[in-house]
């Protein structure tokens, strides 16, 4: 039997990371994946899907990723169900995660989910900083300086000495 499911999404929310009583981490989350067609009027529609992953993974996710994050997630989907407070029998369909990949970098996301917020975007990191402040020192550069030594160092390598 087969039962895989990719998926590409934003986080709905933050996930929220729980510990069972032995200890193993689990975060569960949703993910807005959007349809790949237009409604009648016009506009795209998206499914809102729960997801549940395990250990370490979990840990990392919770870590790294807010709401808003471009996510891919790889696992199988699963059903289960329970008795709730009531009496009644509640069945639930989620995705087992078993591993997820960060789709978009540090500072697009934040800086996204910093004006979600009402808060200033101001300074982006110092590594946002140094890589402006590269871009601006290379703009004079010549095609071959790219290939110079990146701790400033040529290598003086005599053409009889190449093995090729």
């Amino acid at each position: 039997m087969i039962n895989n499911v990719v998926l590409v999404g934003r986080l709905t929310a933050d996930p929220n990371l729980r510990y069972t009583a032995n200890g193993t981490a689990t975060a569960t989350f949703s993910l807005a994946v959007n349809r790949n067609f237009t409604n009648q009027s016009g506009e795209r529609e998206a499914d809102f899907i729960n997801c549940v992953i395990w250990r370490k993974p979990a840990e990392t996710l919770a870590n790294y990723a807010r709401k808003g994050t471009l996510i891919g997630v790889t696992g199988r989907i699963q059903t289960r169900n329970y008795e709730n407070q009531q009496g009644q029998r509640v069945y639930v369909t989620e995705v087992v995660a078993e591993n997820f990949q960060l789709l978009e970098s540090k500072n697009s996301n934040s800086s996204q989910y910093k004006s979600d917020k009402g808060v200033s975007n101001g300074n982006k990191g110092n590594y946002a900083k140094k890589n402006q402040n590269a871009a601006q020192t290379n703009l004079g550069a010549s095609p071959m300086d790219k290939y110079d030594d990146p701790f400033g160092s040529n290598i003086d390598i005599n053409d009889d000495d190449l093995p090729f």
